[in-house]
């Protein structure tokens, strides 16, 4: 068993280049910086100003909306009278005759199944009204 003391001449030392990883590491962070901001999605929400005290109430002159309510004991009613499912097309055409827009607000007892709301919905919607706007509870905090 014999043991060489003295470094061999003819033997190539292996040393890293990192030259070539800090090219790579840049070339990667030049692309990540160009393309983040074209990532970026903006969402424009028009929030109304906080009024004053001293301004007045909006105008109310227009007419009263029309509510189409859904009870948790199945009953129908378009302004608080009581509709059935059959003629509620045919009533809501007449109410929604009159009106500038075809605005429907509609809500629903919340132990009302989904399927029956979207039943109703969908026969309102064969009724004539364009728009459905959902009234909701606040939540609780």
């Amino acid at each position: 068993m014999a043991f060489t003391l003295g470094t061999d001449r003819r033997r190539v030392r292996p040393a890293i280049n990192i030259t070539p990883l800090v090219d790579v590491v840049l070339v990667l962070l030049i692309i990540f910086m160009v393309v983040t901001p074209l990532l970026t999605k903006q969402f424009w929400a028009h929030v109304p100003l906080k009024e004053d005290a001293n301004s007045p109430p909006p105008p109310s002159d227009g007419p009263p909306p029309i509510v189409l309510s859904l009870l948790k004991d199945g009953r129908i009613e378009i302004n608080r009278d009581p509709v059935t499912q059959q003629e509620l097309p045919g009533r809501l055409a007449r109410v929604l005759a009159g009106a500038r827009d075809h605005t429907l607000f509609f809500t629903a007892d919340d132990d009302v199944p989904f399927g029956r709301t979207m039943e109703i919905m969908d026969l309102a919607r064969s009724g004539g009204a364009l728009t459905i706007a959902v009234i909701t509870d606040e939540p609780l905090r």
